[in-house]
């Protein structure tokens, strides 16, 4: 497979270029690397008009079959791993490791949920009637990706949507485009034409296919706030939506901890991917006990970290993904420096090309700062001092965010007691960031509609449907 070239849309099993095109930028270098077509409504009318034809028959295909084309791509992404793997680095910005490891997250993703199946639930089986609850495919599905994970949260949404037996239009964010396009090759050698569309574009695009009246649900990840407008623009024609969406994440470090063991583990559960994690640690409690070492301990592992160009040998976190996300990044510390806020390390720009931001940490910070309440999406984290358990509880639930959270303590049971205190979809104990795609994923809150992963995630792409039969020989006297 050729990972460079023209970039094209799959719509209905062909390949589209499109009438525009828009830059896809490196974010490491500020330079255009590919087009990408810009699709118009046209092109999205053909999209759906395609996924709704090929409906009855991919609903129809049994699900043996349909668990054996999921296994199928996954496969396929193996096989590409490197070409994949140096595409997303040089769209999304991260190092060559952890878009190895997003890779190789999505081929897994599609592979290990063929292990579930669509359950039946015998009601009654009577002399009278037999009573049967089962669950059936929507429809025409639109997925709309972010550039975090565009790789690995696509499949979030193609995995269950294509086992369940629905079709998919998927739009890929504007600024991660290409590895999801070339994912389109893929699928359009293995899957039935029109089953999985792929179309890109610009900010248009999106509130399209959540107006679109040929979609039967909106599965959407992305900011709180852009998932209010995606829920408004659904409800005319009452779609289902899954809106995967922001958090706040608290961390709570508990005084029995090792502190130089932790320091390490503290730090990537707040800067991996450079922050641009939903469930990434936004905020850190640490106990007044051994705040001063543990916050030593994180700062001098913080200054051994390279940040550079994801391509690069050696490099551990790289750019902020887009320019948007840069400003309000710089905006955010901007306000700490106003305030007057301490700064351990960084808190300045990068005077270099490319979206780069320093590592940069906050010593304590007043708890109704901006820097605290607020939901950063990169390499900014404050440590915050605590000294009685149910305040720090109460302060890492006072928040509209409930995506994730974590307790981190030797006590384990002492800690799992604190973590089933904690108003979030997930809380971890001595981890973060472990997902997989055989438990329910979501949000509660302001964090989302709905879960991905599971059954739980596998239901939420069907209709339940109750079949009453009433047998003959309930008519016979």
């Amino acid at each position: 497979m050729e990972f460079n070239g023209t970039y094209r849309m799959l719509i209905g099993g062909e390949f589209v270029a499109g009438g525009a095109t828009f830059d896809v930028i490196n974010p490491a270098t500020e330079e255009a690397i590919a087009s990408a077509p810009d699709a118009t409504q046209a092109d999205l009318d053909a999209a759906v008009v395609a996924a709704r034809k090929a409906f009855p028959g991919w609903a129809g295909t049994p699900i043996e079959e349909r668990k054996a084309k999921l296994n199928a791509l996954g496969d396929a992404i193996f096989a590409n791993l490197d070409g994949f793997t140096r595409l997303l680095t040089s769209e999304q910005g991260k190092p060559h490791h952890e878009a190895q490891g997003e890779c190789m997250g999505a081929g897994y993703w599609l592979k290990a949920f063929t292990a579930l199946d669509l359950p039946e639930t015998v009601n009654e089986d009577s002399d009278e009637r037999i009573s049967i609850t089962r669950h059936v495919p929507l429809g025409v599905v639109g997925a709309i990706a972010p550039w975090n994970f565009p790789m690995i949260l696509a499949m979030f949404k193609v995995a269950p949507a294509l086992l369940a037996g629905n079709t998919m239009v998927l739009k890929p964010s504007p600024f991660t485009p290409l590895s999801t396009l070339k994912f389109a090759e893929l699928a359009a050698e293995i899957l039935p034409a029109g089953v999985l569309n792929v179309i890109t574009g610009g900010d248009s695009l999106g509130p399209w296919m959540t107006a679109h009246p040929g979609f039967d649900k909106i599965s959407f990840t992305g900011s709180t706030q852009t998932g209010r407008r995606v829920m408004a623009s659904a409800a005319p024609t009452l779609k289902r939506v899954t809106l995967e969406l922001g958090g706040n994440d608290a961390a709570i470090v508990m005084p029995d901890v090792d502190v130089e063991k932790i320091a390490e583990q503290l730090f990537w559960a707040a800067f991996t991917n450079n922050g641009q994690i939903c469930i990434a640690t936004k905020r850190m409690y640490i106990h007044k006990d051994i705040y001063e070492p543990l916050r030593d301990a994180i700062v001098a592992y913080a200054k051994t970290v390279k940040v550079g160009d994801g391509s690069e040998q050696g490099t551990q976190i790289g750019p902020i993904n887009n320019s948007q996300q840069y400003a309000r990044v710089l905006e955010l510390i901007q306000d700490a420096r106003d305030k007057g806020y301490t700064f351990l390390t960084g808190g300045e720009k990068a005077e270099v090309p490319g979206y780069f931001v320093p590592i940069t940490i906050l010593d304590n910070p007043p708890e109704d700062s901006r820097i605290v309440q607020e939901e950063q999406f990169g390499p900014v984290l404050p440590l915050i001092r605590f000294d009685d358990y149910d305040d720090v509880i109460a302060r890492a639930n006072a928040s509209d965010y409930g995506l994730g959270g974590s307790v981190w303590g030797s006590d384990e049971d002492k800690a799992f007691e604190l973590a089933q205190r904690i108003q979030s979809g997930t809380v971890w104990v001595n981890e973060t960031q472990h997902l997989s795609p055989l438990a329910a994923f979501g949000g509660m809150k302001q964090s989302g509609v709905g879960v991905e992963g599971g059954l739980e995630g596998l239901l939420e792409y069907t209709a339940t449907q109750t079949l009453v039969r009433r047998k003959k020989a309930a008519f016979v006297s």
